[in-house]
């Protein structure tokens, strides 16, 4: 007893930094790489340093919501085209205001986005809470909804945008911070105290861990359900108004790409399979390792599909050792 004990104090904590350490480790590798093949470095430039984080951006923001509905129990799989749909909506209403609309026509579109984003997850979170649909299969129908509504609106084409406001908004510049970072920076902040200090997000843990003991705490779980949705396709919503701005065009697979991404960040940070567990500095971390996966990857000069089996990997990793914690986390008590 004493021996398993003893094991599971000290394997514990290793497997709940297991991502921080192979943040480290993958990025020691590939200097290693660029140092001894290259002569030259790869993390120690400001280009690589703007890369890395907008790529980071790019999953985190559709990674943010997702993080706090698979803490309470649940997934989203519609964030893709909630993102995709966004991104179309943003780049017609633009549009709608001529070449130059400038930045009224930017916050109509930005406006506009948000609102297709909210209308995506009012239906997730009504088939979820009202009809107790399943997550899985509930998402997976909007997923469909969402793709054709964005491909519908967009006439099955890419809306190309001519606005300065909207280019600026997306490749521009704060002190030498691309923009889309520093909107991902302040999403990530946000949901990180709704999640670790508010009473919102004591419920959302409790409620991953048993939705029964929420209900009979007086919690109102279908209200409850119902805000995590429409968050989830907001954060996934404004990832594709950033794609909108960044290539001065929507369309309606913006985040198809980064679905698989999105979602393997949040379980690479930590949360569980089963619900009750997950931060948002973890999925941070998993969208950095990602990104330095990608990155590091293209610099190696091999081509972009390894990325698909390099992440795969990855996620097999994440419930390996989020097993293996709950298996520790049970000898231990």
């Amino acid at each position: 007893m004493n021996a398993s004990a003893n094991g599971a104090s000290f394997w514990k904590p290793l497997l709940n930094l297991w991502s921080w350490l192979f943040l480290a480790l993958i990025l020691v590798f590939f200097e290693i790489y660029a140092q001894v093949e290259v002569g030259t470095t790869f993390l120690f430039r400001v280009y690589s340093l703007q890369s890395l984080a907008i790529a980071a951006a790019q999953i985190l923001l559709l990674a943010l919501g997702l993080t706090l509905v698979v803490v309470a129990g649940h997934i989203d799989l519609s964030i893709a085209f909630s993102s995709g749909f966004a991104a179309v909506t943003m780049a017609l209403v633009v549009n709608m205001f001529g070449a130059d609309g400038g930045v009224l026509a930017l916050l109509a579109g930005l406006a506009a986005g948000i609102l297709a984003g909210v209308s995506v997850g009012v239906v997730n979170g009504w088939l979820v809470s009202r009809l107790d649909v399943p997550s899985f299969i509930g998402t997976l129908g909007t997923y469909g909804i969402a793709r054709g509504a964005a491909l519908i609106v967009a006439g099955g084409a890419v809306v190309s945008i001519q606005n300065e406001a909207a280019r600026t908004f997306g490749n521009g510049n704060v002190l030498g911070v691309p923009i889309p970072v520093l909107l991902a920076v302040v999403l990530a902040l946000v949901c990180h105290y709704i999640l670790t200090y508010t009473r919102f997000g004591v419920h959302t843990y409790a409620l991953g861990a048993s939705r029964a003991s929420v209900e009979r705490a007086g919690v109102d779980v279908k209200r409850h359900l119902m805000i995590l949705f429409v968050i989830s396709s907001v954060t996934a919503a404004i990832g594709g108004l950033v794609y909108t701005g960044r290539f001065s065009a929507g369309a309606a697979n913006a985040g198809e790409p980064i679905l698989l991404y999105a979602v393997a960040a949040v379980f690479i940070g930590g949360a569980s399979l089963t619900g009750g567990q997950g931060t948002i500095t973890g999925t941070v971390v998993g969208s950095l390792i990602i990104a330095v996966i990608q990155f590091g990857l293209v610099f190696s000069g091999l081509p972009p599909y390894w990325q698909f089996i390099a992440v795969g990997f990855v996620i097999i990793v994440a419930v390996i050792v989020d097993q293996s914690r709950d298996r520790l986390t049970g000898a231990r008590s």
